[in-house]
């Protein structure tokens, strides 16, 4: 499972942005209603700019920012012991915004992040071997403190992985040959489409196309 205390196997920051893209087209053709939607991605965030995220109603959510220089990715999951709202004056678990390179220093101040409402935050540049984090000591006494387990663990680049939490969520079943195509960013047949969701059409996902820059 992926979290902060293993970040091996999240994808490096093209194949999160790939995973993104793919898991937001997805989520487009089961739930057409944009308001019901987990995941979602803009291409066309600002110039150069994209943005992939996650929201699931309930005070959990991820917002992942991809640039030229890399990938800056902050979560926030209410619930969870390291919730900045385990305090009567909100603040950041100490360390989580800690050591932020100064290339990620803007995705600090833009208001749409609510950076405030955050349990962990990890980034990794093109340069990086790895994903990085600042500085955390984590509670002991809970499995996932920061909820990056939870909201991370999907993010797998796996097509199966995908599958079997969109059957759960959607209450459906889910074609995994049709997630492979997804997945491997292949172009979007109407025959594709009907296989995910027959109540849509290729036609009727032409904004969402545009949006999420899927081929």
């Amino acid at each position: 499972m992926i979290s902060t205390r293993d970040l091996s196997l999240l994808p490096d920051v093209d194949g999160l942005r790939r995973t993104l893209q793919a898991m937001a087209m997805l989520d487009a053709i089961l739930c057409p209603e944009w308001e019901f939607r987990y995941y979602s991605f803009t291409a066309g965030w600002a110039a150069g700019e994209q943005m992939g995220s996650m929201r699931n109603g309930s005070g959990h959510e991820f917002s992942a920012h991809f640039s030229s220089v890399g990938c800056w990715l902050k979560g926030f999951a209410r619930e969870y012991p390291m919730s900045p709202y385990r305090e009567s004056t909100p603040c950041p678990w100490p360390g989580v915004l800690d050591a932020v390179p100064e290339e990620f220093a803007a995705c600090l101040r833009e208001p749409a992040f609510s950076v405030g409402d955050v349990t962990f935050c990890i980034w990794r540049r093109y340069a990086d071997r790895a994903w990085q984090m600042g500085p955390v000591r984590f509670p002991l006494d809970h499995p996932d403190p920061d909820g990056s387990e939870f909201l991370l663990s999907p993010l797998d680049g796996r097509p199966e992985t995908y599958r079997a939490w969109a059957s759960d969520c959607y209450s459906r079943g889910v074609e995994l040959a049709a997630v492979e195509h997804v997945y491997r960013h292949k172009p979007l047949a109407p025959d594709v489409v009907a296989r995910l969701n027959p109540k849509v059409s290729l036609g009727e996902l032409a904004a969402d196309i545009s949006e999420i820059g899927y081929p």
